[in-house]
């Protein structure tokens, strides 16, 4: 008789993976043009719909709609107009006024940001909400507002001149180097086309001076029904009630009896390369984009599907030969990857990308264009095509697992490209059964042809970014006829099985309140793991130890602060990082080490069958030394090298310190790291220290949260870290209540401060930042007030600066509470900070509204409406983290690293609980407004630092600024006056001097 495993079990899922039968198929053989699983249809009107049930997350939906509209339709005059539609969608409706959708959405707990946006490119807008549906009202509510964006759309001038602000704000924040060179990238990948014209953020002038008339003529000739498609998928008892609700919302609406047809906008092709030596002085360091650019293929038969993981495994391939050539002596760049990206409708393109040293660009851009010219003359080998079939069979093994635990919002976005982009959706099982069907019988040689489409006569665009000009096109041009040369004379470890004597568990606790079992190892090791079926194919571990940086005297942090860069580099694990990658093939196992101010910590993300690979990684870490060579810390100090130059480029760099420097003082620990601190370090001290970290396991806690089955799991934490050898004498053994504080003391007074720096294009980011201080006998309480307070903090500066004023993008609120001694007594320092960019000339006026408005909530504290917001928020945010194994993760963590833990985890996890209960029950608009006295400066104008990052401007309009400065924030004592006379009167002299200067 035949056993086999008990259903459900992940043996019994790795069975049914490995027992799939193979397709049988005609390559010919279309793949269906009906989505699979998906209720999908088309209402009279002509809008299409897709509706789809599934439970992860319970009782939320992932709600969009997708219009085939976007900036390529935008005539010169109407150059961001796209994109001007989009915000006005969310700020004013025919039913919804004055951002009123977006207070709904937060009064559900559907916080406006990356859940609840939309997006526009150059061929579509996208509008995405993602919602809790545990109420019937919810879901009709959230699908009328997608019919308001569809049609209804209110496009007056006063709410055309409430928005410019914000998507001006967007506009200029993409003006950094970044954005810049995208740009101009785009550009250049387009020259020819429409597309090249037709950037989605438009141009500043049409944004500032566009009339409503403009907007609203191209909102109703694009936005038309056939055009358009809704898309439902979230935790519905059945289809048939959203298409219903679909159909009430939508179906009364008329469609257009003659729709402008949209237009196609060819990328014409071109034989010879285009070049590009783009100079930017803020760039983040020296690279080389080459790009090869071709028609989007069509994915329609099983012929298609083959030739995608065909092209999948090309670049797969194509990765680990760029990953080993950055890893060998005296490399060609620090890391250079291939990847395939749809750009536009009709285009593609493979793109080859680069980072290298400064003046390496050239050697960079050969050593690419060598490797796949090799790949086109010789091929791939039978082991590297083995290895990157390995892996693609482990990805889809993975997809294959986890079928029943796919997020709605993925789900989504599959129904978002089967209506965009025509691709099938064919259902994980049907894919899994054919991946395992083709991928086996896809050759070396296949693979290896797909090199032929990477030739620099396939409609190539080479281009280089430098800080200044150390190449010329004339060098790249030079550089490609050397290869073409080159390649027409034809040129050109098993992972160690570990046998360890299973130790014993010296206790064993059980919390119910957490689900959770805690095991004592013999070496002193404790491990606690929580067994959850959110996903199949996941398993999430993470080990700690008191003591880290905070612990060495100033003279070796410089070193050991380096300890985990160089272990990094020559491999943690006892294997080169490029070896490890070969032995790792069709392997789920991503892991890493870090050495922190308080802790040293490990940590991965594995599959359950691939636990026992992790965990003997873990073992490797703890019994092999790591000692520095030299080429391996020549490479690495050539890296932080170049990141520190580029850092010395960027203006957000040189804003960033200075407000370490401004509220933390200028301690070592917040120090920025200059060049000449490198001949400073220690390698051999760095990898000493590294490994003291990582060498006894009686001072590590390990929690593991997943789909773990304590029967095959036990064993296995005992033989690998449980057979970790315990020291004779104690290693860094460091008691949670001696750990030392980081030294730093908040300003006592008010410091406003401007950080001019060098920029292309202006930007202004300002930080307005107030010091936080919790008393320790109500710590865990007070830390959940300042979780509220910075939610209700960030609401209210979006509410006041963005949708009252229009001047901003977006605010972030953060909270710094990382610097003080762990121990069980003492208070809690640290800080709240507000954080937005905006338009330099009213930087000061927004700084003001800011401090208004918390002054405002201080005096007369918060609405109701403001309480049950951020409670909402808060509530749908917890019952989401619920069902994620990260989040389970993170509060074991907390736990166990709580104040209040003291050896017994459940107690300690209850008492947090609890916590967050109490404060909950009595948040009111009292006791928030009292928090907002206690936890900030009360009141907030009395002590605070703000520094706000402006461009470098002459003197005169510095001096300028200078007295608005003084006129605005009242510097009238007789200190200040002297200095500001004092720059005058250098200024003046400067002035003079230059003048003799130049008439001489």
């Amino acid at each position: 008789m035949e056993l086999l495993p008990a259903e459900g079990s992940q043996i019994a899922k790795k069975h049914g993976f490995r027992s799939l039968k193979l397709v049988s198929f005609d390559l010919n053989e279309e793949l269906g043009e009906q989505p699979f699983g998906v209720d999908y249809g088309r209402l009279d009107n002509g809008l299409f719909y897709y509706v789809r049930c599934n439970s992860k997350p319970r009782m939320r939906a992932a709600l969009a709609l997708a219009v085939k509209a976007g900036s390529v339709l935008e005539e010169e005059h109407e150059r961001g107009v796209a994109h001007i539609v989009e915000h006005l969608a969310f700020s004013a409706t025919e039913k919804y006024t004055n951002h009123d959708i977006i207070k709904f959405l937060e009064s559900i707990g559907a916080e406006f940001g990356a859940c609840q946006n939309a997006v526009t490119s150059a061929d579509e807008t996208v509008y995405e909400l993602f919602v809790p549906v545990d109420k019937p009202e919810l879901l009709s509510r959230a699908i009328s507002v997608l019919a308001e964006f569809s049609t209804e759309v209110r496009v007056s001038k006063d709410d055309l001149e409430k928005e410019r602000g914000a998507v001006l704000e967007e506009y200029r924040g993409n003006r950094n180097a970044s954005g810049r060179m995208q740009d101009a990238h785009w550009v250049l990948m387009m020259e020819g086309s429409k597309y090249a014209e037709c950037l989605p953020i438009g141009l500043e002038k049409v944004i500032r001076t566009v009339f409503s008339d403009t907007v609203k003529r191209f909102y109703q000739k694009w936005y038309r029904l056939q055009n358009m498609a809704v898309i439902a998928v979230g935790d519905f008892p059945d289809t048939k009630g959203v298409v219903e609700l679909i159909n009430t919302h939508f179906g009364q609406k008329k469609s257009a009896t003659d729709p402008p047809v949209i237009p196609k906008f060819p990328v014409p092709s071109h034989q010879e390369p285009r070049f590009s030596c783009f100079i930017e002085s803020e760039a983040g360091g020296s690279a080389v984009i080459v790009s090869y650019k071709m028609p989007v293929n069509e994915l329609k038969t099983i012929k298609d599907y083959k030739e995608m993981l065909t092209e999948s495994m090309f670049l797969h391939a194509l990765n680990q030969r760029f990953f080993k050539l950055s890893r060998r002596k005296d490399p060609p760049y620090f890391s250079c990857s291939a990847s395939a990206d749809d750009l536009v409708r009709p285009l593609k393109a493979y793109i080859m990308s680069s980072s290298c040293k400064e003046r390496g660009t050239l050697k960079a851009l050969e050593s690419m264009l060598i490797e796949v010219a090799r790949v086109r003359l010789h091929g791939f080998s039978e082991r590297e095509v083995s290895v990157a079939r390995a892996l693609l069979m482990s990805e889809v093994e993975s997809a294959y697992l986890e079928r029943d635990q796919m997020q709605s919002t993925n789900l989504r976005d599959e129904c978002l490209q089967h209506f965009l982009c025509k691709e099938p959706i064919i259902g994980i099982e049907y894919e899994a059964r054919l991946q395992k069907t083709l991928l086996p019988h896809i050759s070396a040689l296949e693979v290896s042809r797909y090199s032929e489409k990477l030739q620099t006569s396939c409609s190539c665009v080479i281009k280089t970014i430098e800080p200044q000009t150390f190449s010329t096109i004339d060098d790249l041009k030079n550089i490609v006829l050397k290869i073409k040369n080159l390649e027409e004379k034809k040129f050109l470890l098993g992972m160690r099985k570990t046998y360890l004597k299973k130790l014993n568990i010296v206790q064993q606790f059980e919390y119910e309140n957490l689900g959770a079992t805690e095991l004592v190892l013999s070496n002193g090791m404790r491990v606690c793991y929580k067994c959850t079926d959110f996903l199949d194919d996941q398993v999430l571990f993470t080990g700690f130890s008191y003591g880290g940086l905070s612990e060495l005297p100033e003279s070796e942090y410089l070193s050991c602060s380096m300890g985990s860069t160089i272990a990094g580099e020559i491999g943690v694990f006892g294997y080169r990082p490029s070896m490890l990658m070969d032995m790792l093939a069709g392997k789920r196992v991503e892991g890493g080490t870090k050495v922190g101010a308080y802790m040293r910590t490990f940590s991965g993300d594995c599959s359950p069958s691939d636990l026992e690979t992790a965990l003997q990684l873990v073992y490797q870490l703890f019994t092999t030394n790591v000692a520095p060579g030299e080429e391996e810390v020549k490479i690495v100090m050539q890296m932080a090298e170049e990141v520190i130059r580029a850092q010395e480029r960027d203006p957000y760099t040189a804003f960033a310190n200075r407000v370490k420097e401004i509220n933390y003082g200028n301690s070592y620990f917040f120090r920025p790291i200059r060049i000449s601190d490198l001949q400073k370090v220690d390698p051999l001290k760095a990898c000493d220290y590294f490994n003291s970290c990582f060498k006894d396991p009686s001072t590590f806690t390990v929690v593991i949260v997943g789909n773990i089955d304590p029967s095959n799991g036990i064993p296995l934490i005992l033989q690998y870290l449980g057979g970790i050898p315990k020291p004779p004498e104690p290693i860094l053994h460091f008691n949670r209540d001696n750990l030392k504080g980081l030294p730093f003391t908040f300003p006592s007074s008010i410091i406003r401060e401007v950080v001019r720096s060098p920029m292309v294009e202006a930007q202004c980011s300002v930080q307005l930042c107030f010091p936080v201080e919790l008393k320790n006998g109500t710590m865990v309480e007070e830390i959940n007030y300042v979780g509220f307070l910075s939610k209700l903090l960030e609401t209210k500066m979006m509410q006041v600066l963005r949708f009252k004023h229009g001047q901003i993008y977006s605010a972030s609120v953060s909270v710094f509470l990382g610097g003080n001694k762990h121990s069980r007594t003492g208070d809690v320092r640290g800080d709240i900070s507000i954080n937005f960019s905006c338009d330099p000339e009213i930087s000061f006026k927004l700084v003001d509204l800011a401090l208004d408005e918390i002054s405002r909530l201080q005096k007369e504290g918060p609405s109701d409406e403001d309480v049950s917001t951020i409670l909402e928020l808060e509530q749908r945010a917890h019952e989401t983290g619920l069902q994620e194994n990260y989040h389970w993760l993170d509060r074991i963590l907390c736990s166990y690293q709580s104040r209040v833990y003291s050896g017994d985890v459940g107690t300690s996890f209850k008492i947090q609980d609890e916590a967050r209960s109490k404060v909950r029950k009595s948040l009111q608009p009292l006791t928030l407004q009292l928090a907002l006295q206690r936890i900030m400066p009360y009141p907030c104008n009395k002590q605070f630092t703000v520094v706000i990052l402006m461009p470098q401007v002459s003197r005169f309009k510095f001096l300028r600024s200078l007295f608005r400065h003084n006129q605005t924030y009242h510097l009238g004592d007789a200190k200040a006056l002297a200095a500001v006379a004092g720059l005058t009167f250098l200024a003046f002299s400067l002035w003079r001097y230059s003048r003799r200067t130049l008439k001489s």
